[in-house]
């Protein structure tokens, strides 16, 4: 029966791709520092998008580039000489959906004209070779194929003072990145890249075993290092003018934030199908997903056991200035089963509870709001809140239940803050109620590889985040980072759990009632984070890095302290923050 299930999906796919016709741009990988131009650029301008939502990632090429010739053709936002820089950046890496622009009677025209970017532009793109485009190692525009292919690679080394006996810490990435269309009608990308490296004690603690922070299968080397291979890729195409069509293995993140309550890039990649709708002020994402609950062995035939997610999250555009979004994530495993994925999910419209209560099961259901103000072309406000479960008797009678899990974002950006061009500011709070996204069954937390699929540090926690960035000049910007978190921890070595570890069975709690954020082994972490990028050429940065982290614990375990200083080199990949 399965099989012809599938079967008729594959007939459908067929067909709706047969009538294909529109072109299909691929997406910008994941990529905080990149993702803040455009941010800022959308927040100056004081208009959200028309082509993207900014809290669903990753974003489409084509419509960020499209954000840019709204902005020059309108020729009402103020702009910094870096922002001008940044146009020209984000419009350089994404240059073969730049070639319909024409506004020669513009002054935004004659600005970007002064930095040289039409002169880029009017290359020959018909002719393949090297080093055409400064955003490509080789590439070619045509009708019947477009083809952009990178080297990428990610390189450090520096000094962990915790570090015991070797303080020396270093990596080094290699790989290509390649993306294109084929016939204006399919988008295609693929990324991968062999990574060896010795991290921080730190990085190290926190990284599940045989896995990596935000990877897939990692092996131990002699010299106390991880050796991993990163590899993502997917095709997308548009059936019809309102919908997008994206299927392969890669990040999908929800949220504005620096940290995502309700989906982030904090796992591995995953294999996923999913489904844009743009009707008007709406904007409808279906996402589908299979993933891995761990690193055991447990599932059928041998294979690590599965676990599967459908999530939707419809948002609307209440005004030009403000969206408002909701969410709902099912979270199943049918392996202890002898079956597969649960075909009852796959309805993109209906709702995921009334599923879940039809066919009697006890997955984890998760539901959530989201929420996004641009205020006077300086400012963004932002919030999540998700809630996994709860008991109407316990939820407001001040019994501290277990059974309350829900978490919680508010945050805010400040852009030129205080009159001082190019300074900007984020503060965001954070927290998440012990056992929040964990579950009785290992295959249906929400997890993904033994990685928290929404914030790294699982549950049981508050946050306060600060960031700053400031652009020197056109080539030199400074990053800095100022985390505090209050977490419980769980007794080392214990079975038992207090709510911090996703990974645990909640029915192995120490309370019914009397739960607190916090409770257990209390954790208290700070991190000081400053980096300072020069960028060389295009997507070539140098990176120097200074960190200072401090763990209070009663408990020696989890205490420490230390330094960190690293010198980097990247190229075409982002900067990986471990934040945590």
């Amino acid at each position: 029966m399965y099989q012809r299930i599938i079967g008729y999906f594959i007939f459908l796919f067929n067909i709706l791709f047969s009538f294909a016709s529109i072109a299909q741009s691929a997406f910008i990988p994941m990529n905080d520092d990149y993702q803040h131009l455009i941010e800022r650029l959308e927040i100056k301008r004081g208009k959200l998008s028309e082509g993207f939502n900014y809290n669903i990632k990753p974003l489409e090429r084509k419509a960020v580039v499209a954000l840019t010739d709204s902005i020059l053709k309108e020729g009402t936002t103020s702009l910094t000489a870096r922002d001008w820089e940044a146009i020209d950046y984000l419009r350089e890496d994404s240059w073969e959906w730049t070639k319909n622009f024409a506004a020669t009677d513009s002054l935004y025209y004659n600005r970007l004209a002064r930095l040289g970017y039409y002169q880029k532009r009017a290359r020959n793109s018909e002719n393949p070779r090297f080093w055409k485009h400064a955003a490509d190692l080789y590439s070619h525009h045509g009708k019947d194929w477009d083809l952009h292919f990178n080297f990428v690679t990610n390189n450090f080394i520096g000094i962990d003072d915790n570090a015991s006996p070797n303080k020396a810490i270093f990596f080094s990435g290699r790989g290509v990145e390649m993306r294109g269309m084929i016939n204006e009608k399919l988008g295609f990308y693929t990324f991968v890249a062999d990574n060896q490296g010795r991290f921080p004690e730190y990085v190290k603690d926190f990284s599940p075993k045989y896995s990596f922070p935000g990877e897939g299968l990692a092996k131990s080397t002699k010299n106390g290092g991880v050796d991993f291979l990163s590899a993502r890729g997917y095709i997308t195409f548009k059936p019809l003018k309102s919908i997008n069509v994206k299927f392969g293995n890669d990040y999908q993140s929800f949220g504005s934030g620096y940290r995502s309550m309700i989906l982030s890039d904090n796992s591995s990649p995953y294999l996923f199908l999913r489904l844009d709708t743009r009707f008007g002020r709406f904007h409808y994402t279906n996402l589908w997903t299979s993933m891995i609950n761990d690193q055991s062995n447990t599932g059928r035939d041998g294979l690590r056991s599965k676990k599967f997610a459908a999530i939707h999250h419809l948002s609307f555009n209440i005004t030009d200035r403000m969206n408002v979004g909701v969410f709902e994530a099912e979270i199943f495993s049918r392996d202890s089963l002898g079956g597969g994925y649960d075909f009852n999910y796959l309805n993109p419209i209906i709702f995921y509870r009334y599923v879940e209560s039809y066919i009697g099961s006890e997955d984890n259901a998760l539901l959530g709001l989201d929420f996004r103000w641009l205020i006077g072309n300086k400012m963004s406000v932002y919030s999540q809140f998700v809630l996994d479960e709860f008991l109407t008797k316990y939820m407001f009678n001040g019994s501290k239940s277990w059974t309350n899990k829900y978490s919680f974002q508010l945050g805010s950006k400040y852009i030129d803050a205080f009159e001082i061009p190019n300074l900007d500011l984020q503060a965001e709070y954070n927290l998440a109620r012990p056992y929040t996204y964990s579950h009785k069954d290992g295959g249906r937390n929400y997890t993904h590889y033994g990685q928290s699929l929404a914030h790294p540090l699982g549950a049981n926690f508050r946050e306060f985040l600060g960031i700053a960035r400031y652009k020197f000049n056109p080539r030199l910007s400074a990053y800095g980072t100022l985390m505090w978190v209050d977490q419980g921890r769980d007794l080392p070595g214990s079975e038992r759990s207090y709510g911090g570890d996703l990974m645990k069975n909640y029915d192995l709690r120490y309370f019914e009632t009397g739960n607190r954020i916090g409770q257990g082994v209390s954790a208290k972490t700070t991190l000081a984070d400053l980096r300072l990028s020069y960028s060389l050429a295009h997507n070539l940065f140098l990176d120097g890095r200074l960190v200072y982290r401090k763990v209070k614990s009663p408990d020696p375990t989890y205490a420490n302290k230390s330094h960190l200083f690293s010198f980097a080199v990247r190229y075409n990949i982002a900067y990986r923050q471990q934040t945590y």
